[in-house]
């Protein structure tokens, strides 16, 4: 018996240090937690304060916690677009900040994102308070950015990469003839412009692709260049000229043709701030870094709201929505629990999509024509609303987007590939079957006979003019015929779609969201809002991610965190099942 019962108390004694442990553990990350949150609740503004900007977090459109495979950092935290853009006209407001110092190289953002970012800072100088631009080069997005600045410095040594706009496409066709790999492309019946299969069939745009592109490129060029002379007084012909000649590529080129306003090393900056102060030089100045203040002007999340903002952002999937994608069961329960919960008045759905399943993107669409019975449901497209992106919108009562907003796209497609001949060629391995009926058995490894192949055809032709049947529907003044003439799978611009009845209004999430209490009556100042669909275990990690640990603690807090990273990430894993129709938009891309 002895044996038994040292094991015993052995165990126990184990179990008992291992809870004192945990204990401990928790403890400290109370405390850390605890520390962080009593700091960011209770910053004070000093007076005479210049708000350091240099956006070294992520932007997305809507702010929370996000996994990363960073052991050191598991997680980390992300900032939506709309409170961004909130703390910075707070900052506006405030009596204590006067002015900006706004260090941004480079961005990562969709075209309409950034142009609504830029709005916020041209609409901060309005009180006559000043921002001042630095860095040590200008990507193109960056200067773009800090063009709404007052005055731009630049490092002596330094750049600015204006040279316009261009979008280069990777082409797969040859490839996949060296490995004999057969692709089958079924679009629907006049989609000449959807681009989004020419990859693995040719190896070069077609003139369609090339035109709508050309196109887009060049609204939205027209567009910045535009905000860049109203803002730095350079007309429209001489910033061309600049970015055709390359005279940007050195700080002297940048200078000479008033691109930027000096140049100067960076511990120069407090000089040129204090003189626009007129404070004298021996004067300390006060710097608060953005993320404190936005932190500081985090409003707790409504429990209850009025405006429901439903966020339906990234591809379209059946099923539960995961990290990257919009799951239509996720996004439908957002829409009826918005539509059967009588605090909520209206809804706004802000979408953000390229596109993605045709069958999970007329769900989506399903339940909104469900919402439009009971309340008013406003659409407000971000960076790109687009094929199915634009298939979930186009019912809606009113639809805003941006001027650079990506959308139309409308447009079905199906890619069946056959690998069967490469297995055979280059591995060895071949397949046999046996079928109870003459097409039981559509698989990868042969391509379809003409009866399968003319079935397909035809699904996407139904799917098709079903999507420009939806389109009818909800514009009014749009026949189907109407929509097929400026569909056929082409991208528009936000300010084009406008022109085309596509989209109701030029505007942001705001114009959006005021646009709904007006219909319902509610003040600007009593509008509450709820985020939907609500996103689970946000508040623990929130807490987490707010925590920089100190070297000591570091990597046993880390290891907890990676465990429960890990343990979050398992239930977000799907396994959706790719529908066979597809509605993509042809490509992406963003302002470096």
């Amino acid at each position: 018996m002895r044996p038994f019962w040292r094991s015993f108390w052995a165990s126990l004694l184990a179990y008992f240090v291992l809870a004192i442990f945990t204990i401990i553990i928790l403890n400290i990350l109370i405390f850390t937690v605890s520390n962080v949150f009593n700091e960011k609740n209770n910053l004070t503004v000093r007076d005479n304060t210049i708000l350091e900007v240099s956006l070294d977090f992520e932007i997305n459109e809507r702010s929370g916690i996000k996994s990363t495979n960073n052991i050191e950092n598991p997680i980390k935290k992300t900032y939506g677009l709309h409170q961004v853009k909130k703390a910075i006209l707070e900052a506006k407001n405030d009596d204590n900040i006067k002015g900006i110092l706004l260090n941004v190289s480079e961005v990562n953002m969709g075209l309409s994102s950034l142009d609504d970012l830029r709005s916020s800072f041209v609409q901060f100088k309005e009180t006559g308070k000043f921002i001042i631009a630095y860095s040590e080069n200008y990507s193109m997005g960056g200067f773009y950015l800090c063009s709404a600045a007052d005055d731009i410095y630049l490092y002596p040594q330094g750049m600015v990469d204006f040279r316009g706009l261009g979008s280069e496409l990777m082409f797969f066709k040859n490839a996949l003839d060296r490995f004999e790999v057969d692709v089958q492309v079924i679009k629907g019946n006049g989609n000449i412009y959807k681009g989004a299969v020419e990859p693995f069939t040719r190896e070069a745009m077609s003139t369609e692709n090339r035109t709508q592109i050309k196109k887009l490129l060049l609204d939205i060029w027209r567009n910045m260049t535009h905000n860049i002379k109203d803002s730095r007084n350079i007309s429209l012909e001489k910033l061309n000229e600049i970015a055709d000649s390359l005279y940007s590529y050195n700080s002297k080129g940048c200078l000479s043709h008033e691109l930027i306003d000096g140049v100067i090393y960076e511990d120069q900056i407090d000089s040129v701030i204090k003189k626009k102060m007129n404070i004298s030089n021996d004067k300390k100045l006060n710097y608060l870094k953005f993320k404190n203040y936005l932190n500081s002007k985090t409003s707790t999340k409504n429990k209850n709201g009025n405006i429901a903002i439903i966020y339906a952002t990234g591809d379209i999937i059946s099923g539960k929505s995961t990290e990257n994608s919009m799951g239509s069961k996720t996004i439908v329960e957002a829409i009826n629990k918005s539509k059967d919960d009588s605090s909520i008045k209206g809804i706004v759905i802000r979408v953000n999509s390229p596109g993605g399943s045709a069958l999970a993107s007329d769900v989506i669409w399903r339940s909104i024509e469900l919402a439009k019975k009971s309340k008013p449901v406003v659409v407000s497209m971000g960076d790109v609303a687009a094929s199915g992106g634009y298939y979930i919108s186009c019912g809606a009562d009113r639809i805003f987007a941006e001027e650079n907003t990506v959308t139309g796209s409308i447009g079905v497609f199906g890619i069946i590939p056959n690998i069967g001949r490469m297995l055979k060629s280059k591995v060895g391995i071949t397949t046999d079957r046996v079928e109870t009926n003459q097409h039981s058995a559509l698989t990868m490894f042969k391509s379809l006979d003409k009866k399968e192949l003319s079935i397909f055809q035809k699904g996407v032709n139904e799917i098709y003019d079903n999507f420009i049947s939806r389109v009818a529907h909800g514009r009014d003044g749009l026949k189907k015929s109407d929509v097929h003439e400026i569909a056929k799978g082409r991208i528009w611009s936000g300010k084009e779609a406008m022109d085309l009845e596509l989209v109701d209004e030029i505007g942001n999430l705001n114009s959006a969201i005021e646009y709904v209490a007006n219909k319902i009556n509610i003040k600007k100042n009593e509008i509450k809002l709820i985020e939907l669909p609500k996103k689970e275990n946000d508040k623990l990690l929130e807490l987490l991610s707010e925590i920089e640990f100190n070297s000591s603690s570091k990597n046993d807090i880390n290891e907890y965190l990676k465990q429960i990273r890990i343990s979050l990430k398992s239930n977000w894993i799907n396994n959706d099942k790719i529908d066979n129709f597809q509605m993509f938009m042809p490509f992406d891309f963003k302002i470096q």
